[in-house]
């Protein structure tokens, strides 16, 4: 059996709806998005071939969500204006929030084609391939930032991050500490630095990830991993504690409950609380199969061995070849 260690962030995957450049906007900023474009649509009727106003438009429809629309309006800004690189910028934004990484990646190409030292340009698609997964390729760009702007926050994360991936977490490690050291109220790097002392059972991962807490304190995966921690190296207490702020965050946490009872059932066998915690992970997700086989071993435990059976035949049910749903089944003598 085992405790779950839930997946952490890594970096928010969300584009980079950035203002581009110092554009003229000859519209009320006391009005809506909605009525914003409104004007503006108008404003296109009559001066249909004013690429700045698909351009403004397109920045009000990537604040409303309607991504496809706003792709369409920088397609007829880019064809009325071809080299204006805050277009294409905008544009290749609009593209990776559809998912398109192959257009919003050349894309970016066409903005160092007006510009080959635009900045912007080449941190973003080295933040593409980072998230691409291509790691040489999400270095190269991202060195050639840092070559620039040594100091450059998103720079100095991916990089770390892209290290921490390939295994390096002494680099990471170094960068990580650079970057917590710049910028003081960045929590994620904060939180990332936390997960990887936490790696090596570090007391420095309590210092960290507390304060990546007190700078967000509805961090769950901050919360999370300090929970885990405090479990991973013994100290109970501390991580029922933690578990508890994390419910208080977030109530239908199931791996927070699942973690509870892991601890009620394994530390301080205290079957019914352990029962208890794993039911109410269940009800947050009735196919999470390790609650569900935990479940089982605290039934089987207190003697319950009918429910401890029938746990354990739904686990099986979930997963044939669930190792622990067949030894539980085994341990009771049944098929």
């Amino acid at each position: 059996m085992k405790t779950i260690r839930i997946p952490l962030l890594l970096l928010a995957f969300a584009v980079f709806f950035a203002s581009c450049g110092n554009n003229k906007n000859n519209v009320d900023e006391s009005m809506t998005p909605e009525q914003v474009i409104e004007v503006l649509s108008v404003k296109i009727l009559k001066h249909e071939k004013d690429h700045e106003l698909y351009f403004q438009r397109a920045r009000m429809l990537m604040q409303v969500g309607k991504v496809n629309d706003a792709i369409s309006d920088l397609v007829v800004a880019t064809q009325l204006k071809n080299d204006n690189p805050d277009y294409y910028l905008l544009l290749a934004d609009a593209y990776f929030a559809n998912g398109d990484v192959e257009h919003s990646y050349s894309t970016l190409g066409k903005v160092l084609e007006l510009d080959a030292n635009n900045q912007e340009a080449i941190l973003k698609q080295g933040e593409i391939a980072y998230y691409s997964r291509d790691y040489d390729r999400a270095m190269e760009n991202l060195s050639k930032v840092t070559a620039k702007e040594p100091n450059n926050k998103t720079a100095l994360s991916l990089k770390s991050f892209i290290y921490k991936e390939k295994g390096d977490t002494a680099n990471a490690i170094v960068l990580l500490r650079k970057v917590c050291d710049l910028y003081p109220d960045y929590g994620l790097a904060f939180e990332e630095l936390g997960v990887l002392y936490s790696m090596h059972q570090s007391p420095l991962a309590v210092e960290y990830l507390t304060t990546a807490i007190r700078l967000d304190p509805q961090n769950i995966n901050a919360i999370y991993a300090l929970a885990m921690f405090y479990q991973e190296t013994g100290q109970m207490d501390a991580a029922e504690e933690t578990y508890k702020q994390l419910l208080d965050v977030d109530p239908n946490n199931m791996y927070a409950w699942h973690n509870r009872g892991y601890i009620e059932l394994f530390h301080y066998a205290d079957y019914p609380l352990a029962i208890e915690y794993m039911t109410r992970a269940l009800q947050c997700d009735s196919l999470f199969i390790e609650a569900r086989v935990n479940r089982g071993c605290a039934y089987e435990l207190s003697g319950d061995k009918i429910s401890a059976e029938r746990d354990f035949r739904i686990a099986l049910q979930q997963r044939p070849t669930f190792q622990p749903a067949i030894d539980g089944m085994a341990r009771l003598g049944k098929k």
